[in-house]
C-alpha cells in the first residue's frame, strides 16, 4: 500500500523545483490542519484509482469508479488496512456513481448505467443501459451523475465537446437531463459549459457548478430550474425539439457584450443569473463536487453549509447559502487545502468524515499525485471563522464561530470592502471588471460579541462583493483562519438597496504598460533577430519542451502558440529555482488585479513576459537573452500553472 500523501510530500521536498508556491499554500494548509486533519485511505500499488465517482453501499463500504472505466469496492475504508475488490470493468470513464437498491448506478460517456451483482460474489454481473445519448467522440465528452430525487428519478449533466471553444456535437451536450429508472428522459436546463457537480437540497432544488471558460468568466455555482438557460449559448441548438423546455436560440445571445450576466439576465427572462460566483485563482480555478453539511454539527461548525471541491487548486472552499427575495445567493470562503490530487468528488462517511476522491491526469493539478482517496477528518477543535454573511439592505451582517473582540470588530478601519464584476461574452474567461471600493461606515457588535452588523456605503446588486477583515480578533487573541469572503448580490431583503454610493473609484491596474511585455522588435536591433523560438503547449499543464538552450546577448524573436484548452502565458525569470519560485508566489498574490496584470508581478527577477492567452492564440515577445550564463527559466505564472509549467532556460557564453 502507498500513502498518497506522504509521496506527495516526499515529491515537494526532493523536487527543489517547486519552491515558495508550494510552501505558500503548505503554510495555510498547516494553519489549517489544526482542526482540519487529511488522511490517507491507503491504495494497492497496482490500482489506478482515477477517481470519478464515490457511493457509500448499505453496508457501509465504499464504491468508487475511475476514469479507467472501473467501479471498485473498498471494505473497511475507515481503516489502515482497506479491502478492495473490483466490482465492475470495461466501462468508458464513469465521471459519478451512485447507489440504491443494492445496486450501482454511474454515467458513462454515452450512456446512464445500472450495475448489479446477482449471483452474489462481490462482481457485477449485470450492465443495464437505462438510457444512452449519442457521442461525437470528441475527448471532451464527459458525463456526469446520476443524482436521486425524491421520486426515484435521477438527473445527469452533459459537457460540452472542445473544437477551440465548447460546443454541442452531439444531441443534449451542455444539458441537464432527468431520467427515470424505466429510461425516460426529459430536458431540464441548458447553458452548462462543464457541469461536472452538481447537488439537489433538502428542499428539492438543484445546484451545479460551473468552470471559466467561453462564456464563462469565472467559476461560479447557479441554481437550476426546468427552462432555465445559465449562460453558454451552445446547448441552445437542441431548443428546436419537442420536448425542449425552453425555446431561445444561439442566435438570440451577443457574442460581444460589455454586460455581466447579472444584467443580461435582466433582458433575458429564461436566463438564469449564478447564486455564487467564486473568484478564479482566488477561489480555485476549476470547481467541482457540491457536499451539503447534512451532520448536524459532528463536522465542525459549519451545519447546512455546502462544501465546493476544486480540481485544478486541490483545496476545497465553503459557502454560506441564502434565500432572499426567493432568489439563491451567498458567500464563499477558502476553507481547505493541500489534498494530494485534484478534487473530483466528495462524500460524508457514515463516521461524520469526508470521502475526497481525486484524480489529476490530463487536467493537473497542484496536487501533484496522478490520482487519490482521503479523508478529512474535524478533531473538534472550532476555528475563528465567518460563519455565515448575510445581505441586508444597508450592509451586510457577519456572525462568527467565537465570540470576537468587540473593540476592533467596533472600528470600521478593521474591514476593507470592495465589489467587482465579470464581463458576460463569449471569449474564454473575463478579467476583473468595474471593481469599485466601497466603505464601512459603520459596526454595530452584539452584546455576545458573537455578530457584527456592518453598515456599508457603496453596495451594487448584480456584483461580487469582497469583504477583507485581516485585523478581527477573537475575544481570546486568535486570528480569522480566512479573513476573506466574497458574497454574490443578486437581492436585498426587502427589494430596495438602502446603501448609498461611494465616490472612491478604484483605479485598480487597468491600462498599466508592462515594460518587459515587448510586442514589437525594438528600433535599436538594426540587423534584426538572431533567433527565432516556437513554444507551444501540451495537455498536463506544460510546455511542449522542457529544456531550451540559448547564446548569451543574443537578440530573440520568441512566440508562444498556447494550442490549449486553458489560458497560459509564458515569463521569463533570473537564474536560479529560487527566482522562479518567488515570482510564481507573487503573481498569486496580486488578487483581483491578477488578471489585468497578466499574472505578472512587478520584479526585477522577470526579464520578458507574454501577456495571458486564451486557448487557441498566440503571441510574439521579442528579448536579448542574459549576458551572464547560467539556468534561467521560463514558467507560466498563471495561478495553479508554476508547479508543472516550467522550462530549464540554459544560457551559454557566445561563441
Amino acid at each position: 500500500m502507498k500513502s498518497i500523501h506522504l509521496t506527495l510530500l516526499v515529491l515537494l521536498i526532493s523536487s527543489g523545483g517547486i519552491g515558495s508556491f508550494v510552501q505558500a499554500q503548505s503554510e495555510m494548509a498547516k494553519k489549517e490542519s489544526k482542526y482540519y486533519q487529511i488522511v490517507d485511505v491507503p491504495i494497492p500499488d497496482e490500482i489506478q484509482l482515477e477517481v470519478g465517482g464515490l457511493a457509500l453501499t448499505d453496508d457501509d463500504k465504499l464504491g468508487v469508479s475511475t476514469r479507467r472505466g472501473e467501479v471498485w469496492v473498498i471494505d473497511k475504508p475507515y481503516s489502515k488496512n482497506p479491502v478492495y475488490q473490483r466490482f465492475a470493468h470495461g466501462l468508458h470513464e464513469p465521471l459519478g456513481l451512485n447507489y440504491r437498491d443494492a445496486s450501482f448506478y454511474l454515467s458513462q460517456r454515452g450512456e446512464l448505467t445500472r450495475l448489479q451483482d446477482k449471483n452474489g460474489d462481490g462482481k457485477a454481473d449485470s450492465y443495464k443501459t437505462i438510457y444512452s445519448w449519442p457521442l461525437s467522440g470528441n475527448y471532451h465528452d464527459y458525463s456526469y451523475g446520476p443524482k436521486f430525487k425524491k421520486n426515484g428519478n435521477m438527473l445527469v449533466t452533459l459537457n460540452l465537446s472542445w473544437i477551440g471553444h465548447g460546443a454541442s456535437l452531439s444531441k443534449w451536450r451542455g444539458w441537464l437531463l432527468e431520467i427515470t429508472p424505466e429510461g425516460e428522459m426529459t430536458p431540464i436546463a441548458t447553458g452548462l459549459r462543464s457541469p461536472s457537480g452538481f447537488e439537489i437540497n433538502a428542499e428539492g432544488d438543484v445546484f451545479y457548478t460551473e468552470n471559466q471558460g467561453d462564456w464563462v468568466g469565472s467559476g461560479r455555482m447557479t441554481h437550476l430550474e426546468k427552462g432555465d438557460f445559465a449562460g453558454n449559448p451552445e446547448g441552445l441548438v437542441w431548443t428546436g425539439e419537442p420536448n425542449a423546455p425552453l425555446d431561445l436560440k444561439m442566435e438570440d445571445i451577443e457574442r460581444e457584450s460589455d454586460l455581466s450576466l447579472y444584467e443580461y439576465a435582466k433582458q433575458l427572462p429564461a436566463m438564469k443569473a449564478p447564486a455564487i460566483w467564486f473568484p478564479h485563482t482566488i477561489l480555485g480555478i476549476s470547481t467541482s463536487d457540491i457536499l451539503y453539511d447534512t451532520t448536524n454539527g459532528a463536522f465542525g461548525p459549519f451545519e447546512g453549509q455546502l462544501f465546493i471541491g476544486d480540481q485544478g487548486h486541490s483545496k476545497i472552499m465553503r459557502v454560506y447559502m441564502e434565500k432572499v427575495n426567493g432568489v439563491y445567493q451567498g458567500a464563499a470562503f477558502n476553507f481547505v487545502e493541500g489534498f494530494s490530487s485534484g478534487i473530483l468528488r466528495m462524500i460524508w462517511g457514515s463516521e461524520n468524515s469526508m470521502f475526497v476522491g481525486m484524480t489529476s491526469r490530463g487536467w493537473s493539478s497542484t496536487g501533484k499525485e496522478l490520482f487519490g482517496l482521503q479523508r478529512l477528518r474535524w478533531n473538534g477543535m472550532v476555528p475563528f471563522e465567518i460563519k455565515s454573511m448575510k445581505a441586508k439592505a444597508d450592509g451586510f451582517e457577519l456572525k462568527f464561530t467565537k465570540p470576537v473582540n468587540k473593540k476592533i470588530a467596533a472600528d470600521p478601519a478593521s474591514y476593507q470592502i470592495a465589489s467587482f464584476n465579470y464581463k458576460y461574452h463569449f471569449k474564454y474567461g473575463s478579467p476583473v471588471v468595474d471593481q469599485q471600493s466601497g466603505k464601512v461606515a459603520k459596526v454595530d457588535v452584539s452584546s455576545d460579541g458573537t455578530t457584527a452588523k456592518l453598515t456599508v456605503h457603496g453596495m451594487r446588486l448584480g456584483y461580487i462583493h469582497q469583504l477583507k477583515a485581516p485585523a478581527l480578533r477573537s475575544q481570546t487573541g486568535e486570528a480569522l483562519l480566512h479573513d476573506t469572503g466574497y458574497y454574490t448580490l443578486n437581492e436585498v431583503p426587502g427589494g430596495e438597496l438602502k446603501s448609498p454610493p461611494t465616490e472612491r473609484m478604484a483605479s485598480g491596474v487597468k491600462g498599466v504598460k508592462q515594460e518587459k511585455r515587448v510586442n514589437e522588435i525594438p528600433i535599436t536591433w538594426t540587423n534584426g533577430v538572431d533567433k527565432q523560438v516556437v513554444i507551444g503547449t501540451k495537455p498536463g499543464l506544460k510546455y511542449d519542451i522542457e529544456e531550451l538552450e540559448l547564446e548569451s546577448g543574443q537578440k530573440i524573436e520568441l512566440t508562444f502558440n498556447n494550442d490549449d484548452d486553458m489560458m497560459h502565458n509564458l515569463v521569463i525569470t533570473d537564474r536560479g529555482t529560487e527566482s522562479v519560485d518567488k515570482v510564481a508566489d507573487m503573481a498569486l498574490k496580486l488578487g483581483l488585479d491578477g488578471q489585468d496584470l497578466n499574472f505578472v508581478p512587478e520584479s526585477d527577477l522577470i526579464l520578458a513576459h507574454t501577456g495571458i492567452l486564451e486557448p487557441g492564440t498566440d503571441e510574439k515577445i521579442y528579448f536579448e537573452t542574459p549576458r551572464k550564463p547560467g539556468e534561467y527559466w521560463i514558467v507560466c505564472t498563471f495561478p495553479g500553472h508554476a508547479a508543472s509549467m516550467r522550462i530549464k532556460l540554459t544560457v551559454k557564453a557566445s561563441a
